[in-house]
This record gives structure tokens, C-alpha cells and sequence, in this order.
């Protein structure tokens, strides 16, 4: 499977993914930890993380996949969201959290 069907088939098979650098436990970059704090205060329990850093093919495939440049990317029931910023801006308005889906813990 290419990473682009890896892609494809992630974001297709589970509710909430989060594409970052580093882990849930372990971010590697402030950003990547900020999505994480964000959904962790939005409730969400049920959260598929890939890390981008252990595969570059899925790091480069991923920005070309959503045509956004930057990394963390959120997945909700397989839309692209956006980064930290937008999910920031999405959390403090309360946009967020009503996108979230319930299978989630949200």
C-alpha cells in the first residue's frame, strides 16, 4: 500500500486522526502538542495519532493529500479540519467540539 492509500484508508476507517509529530505521549513539536491538549480538552478519548516522523513517505504524501503544508493535521469522519491554529481557533469558539463525534468521547 502506498502512502497515499494509507492515507486515504486512515482517515476513511477511523472517526478522529490526528497526523503529528512524536506520539499523543511523546509530541515532538509544540504544535503537534497543542492539537493533543486541544482534543484532550474537547473530551476526545478515541483518537488515532500517526507520526508523521517515522515515515517520510507519509510525512510528504500527507501535505500533498490535504494541500496543506504544515503538520499537526486533524481528520474528523474523514474531512481534513486543519492545523493547531485552526483547531485552536475552532476550540474557543466551540465549532469543535460539535464536529467531534460522540464515538469519540467528545
Amino acid at each position: 500500500m502506498d502512502a497515499k492509500d494509507f492515507i486515504q484508508k486512515t482517515v476513511t476507517d477511523n472517526p478522529v486522526v490526528l497526523f503529528m509529530k512524536g506520539t499523543a505521549q511523546f509530541p515532538q513539536c509544540g504544535f503537534s502538542g497543542r492539537a493533543i491538549q486541544i482534543l484532550q480538552a474537547c473530551g476526545v478519548h478515541n483518537l488515532t495519532t500517526i507520526n508523521v516522523l517515522e515515515d517520510d513517505d507519509v510525512r510528504q504524501a500527507i501535505k500533498d493529500f490535504s494541500n496543506w503544508p504544515t503538520i499537526p493535521q486533524l481528520y474528523v469522519n474523514g474531512e481534513f479540519v486543519g492545523g493547531a491554529d485552526i483547531m485552536y481557533e475552532m476550540y474557543q469558539s466551540g465549532e469543535l467540539k460539535k464536529i467531534l463525534p460522540e464515538q469519540a468521547g467528545a
